[in-house]
């Protein structure tokens, strides 16, 4: 990898850099994350248990039904529940209702 002098960069350059190492950082978490789910699933599996087995589900009973959606990206939920998703926030600060995301 080449060696980059970064006091002779200027401002805008440092901030490209830093957003695309950002960007790296989370997708290589993201990928990490990842395997390590499906290592956990696959010893759980070899093992004759489900991962909910295991750990046991989310909640304390129930789960919550979708309420709400992301009409850019459907896997995008949220139960109405809880603090309001980033997507939902930034979507009503554009003017949006919330009614225009009900599932």
């Amino acid at each position: 990898m080449a060696s980059i002098n970064y006091d002779k960069l200027s401002v805008k350059e440092l901030t490209d850099i830093i957003a695309r190492a950002q960007k790296a950082l989370n997708a290589a978490k993201e990928r990490e994350r990842a395997d390590l789910k499906h290592k956990i699933a696959s010893l759980a599996e070899n093992a004759g248990f489900s991962v909910g087995e295991l750990f046991g589900g989310r909640g304390r009973g129930k789960s919550a039904t979708v309420k709400y959606m992301n009409p850019d990206n459907r896997s995008e939920t949220w139960t109405g529940r809880g603090r309001k998703p980033n997507w939902l926030v930034a979507k009503l600060g554009k003017g949006a209702k919330i009614g225009d995301f009900a599932v």
